[in-house]
């Protein structure tokens, strides 16, 4: 090079685009290592924008190779269902129903970088076509939408980005309560087996699932107590539940029951001495001659928060009690305790007679300054009251409901009445008193305030 020549600085060269057939393809590095990809396109914009998108994703660092544009949705379900096996979760049963009659023929041979909302809205197309429920069709979704999530969370990750998947709203709240007369009739028609789940299950609203696991150890009859061990409920969380009422005598007989017939059987629930596995028809068949047909033994959780609600309980024991986590079961049932009811019932009472008086026409607790007393001879009775004055509440042309002048509120009774009338400059209150088989003022019916009016007699 002469002395003196001016070195121009280079561009990088981010990458070549070249033609293959009928296709065009892309050539890039990374780390010194080329990458040729083909386009799937034979427009040159379509490849250009493929270049720029493998560049991007190099400088972001997100890019991890062509082999993850080649990995499909079967792949991806296979490692869902290996999650759910190390981590002993009891729904891979269904998760794999789901996968087998479903999932696997509608996505399995898409590749994951392909797949996009128009796939998964199709696929529910089709699936409510094919009649399934919502609630069917969401649970479906959430294993793919698990087994995406699943891919982005591998190192090096499968794939690059997770798509949106649309969910289809809901309407499978259930709003029925197993009321106390109905606790006792299903109790009845139930074989003696299920009674005691019955009756444990209504009074502390134990799941079923955790109820067939317990065990005598863990049955403190001293304590008046059961202890969840951690591990045994959905949570993995350990909790105590009280026992009181019809549960003790329950459980004292089942256990009298089991040491005289099967004395090597640990469990406190059981069937001729085996675990319970199957209960859904015996169960289905004691409701529907019970007169509470539809009630599945998970309604009785909810009547059981119920029922500790109106006993006064706070939420959180009673929450502490059921096993729920959240008080989302308090917003989702509308449960309310019946103290809290008559509480705000008897303040917004309040509240309503000391601005307004009360229907029998006794006078707010507060009066305005300007009250009169009246006096008036009823049936040889002094009939005493107040009548307070409003003064410019209703105004000329209209009144403040805006109803015409005309207006005049009806106060006549079709009984023999005693009309105690008093007119001031803006209002006229009339004080309607009934009076039966000529005894004295007996029956105080109605208070109520009128515009004035020179028609009224």
């Amino acid at each position: 090079m002469a002395i003196g020549t001016r070195v121009v600085a280079r561009k990088p060269k981010l990458g070549s685009i070249y033609q293959r057939g009928g296709v065009l393809w892309l050539k890039y590095h990374r780390d010194g290592k080329p990458y040729r990809e083909s386009s799937g396109s034979a427009q040159y914009a379509d490849a250009e924008r493929l270049l720029k998108r493998r560049m991007g994703e190099m400088v972001s660092g997100k890019f991890a190779g062509l082999a993850i544009e080649r990995i499909r949705m079967q792949e991806l379900f296979d490692d869902l269902v290996e999650e759910y096996r190390l981590n002993q979760r009891a729904s891979i049963v269904h998760l794999r129903s789901r996968l087998r009659l479903h999932l696997v023929p509608a996505f399995g041979s898409v590749r994951a970088a392909e797949l996009s909302t128009t796939h998964v809205k199709a696929y529910t197309a089709k699936r409510q076509r094919a009649g399934a429920a919502n609630a069917t069709i969401n649970r479906e979704l959430e294993a793919v939408e698990r087994a995406l999530k699943l891919a982005t969370q591998c190192d090096p990750p499968k794939l690059v980005r997770q798509i949106h998947i649309p969910m289809l709203p809901e309407n499978n709240v259930r709003t029925g309560f197993l009321e106390d007369n109905g606790y006792l009739r299903l109790k009845a028609e139930l074989p003696d087996y299920l009674k005691p789940l019955l009756v444990i299950g209504y009074h502390v609203g134990t799941r079923l699932g955790e109820l067939l696991k317990l065990r005598w150890s863990a049955v403190d009859f001293a304590c008046n107590q059961i202890r969840l061990n951690p591990g045994t409920t959905k949570n993995k969380k350990g909790r105590t539940l009280p026992i009181y009422g019809h549960m003790r005598q329950c459980l004292i007989t089942q256990k009298a029951v089991l040491d005289a017939k099967y004395p090597k059987c640990s469990l406190v629930f059981h069937h001729d001495g085996q675990p319970i596995v199957e209960l859904r028809k015996a169960w289905a068949s004691a409701c529907k001659r019970a007169g509470c047909d539809g009630l599945l033994f998970h309604d009785l959780r909810r009547s059981a928060v119920r029922n500790m609600r109106l006993a006064g309980l706070a939420e959180n024991v009673a929450m502490q009690i059921s096993g729920h986590r959240t008080r989302a079961i308090f917003d989702r049932y509308d449960i309310v305790g019946i103290r809290e009811l008559n509480e705000a019932a008897a303040k917004l009472e309040i509240r309503l007679n000391q601005s307004l008086g009360t229907v029998l026409g006794t006078v707010a607790a507060s009066e305005p300054v300007n009250a009169k007393t009246l006096t008036s001879e009823v049936a040889g009775k002094l009939l005493q009251w107040k009548v307070s004055t409003i003064e410019g509440v209703w105004l000329r042309g209209k009144d403040l409901n805006l109803r015409p002048l005309g207006y005049e509120f009806n106060t006549w009774f079709s009984m023999d009445s005693v009309i105690a009338k008093n007119q001031s400059h803006t209002v006229s209150m009339y004080l309607i008193v009934s009076t039966v088989s000529g005894s004295p003022v007996s029956n105080l019916l109605a208070l109520s305030v009128c515009r004035r009016h020179d028609s009224i007699p």
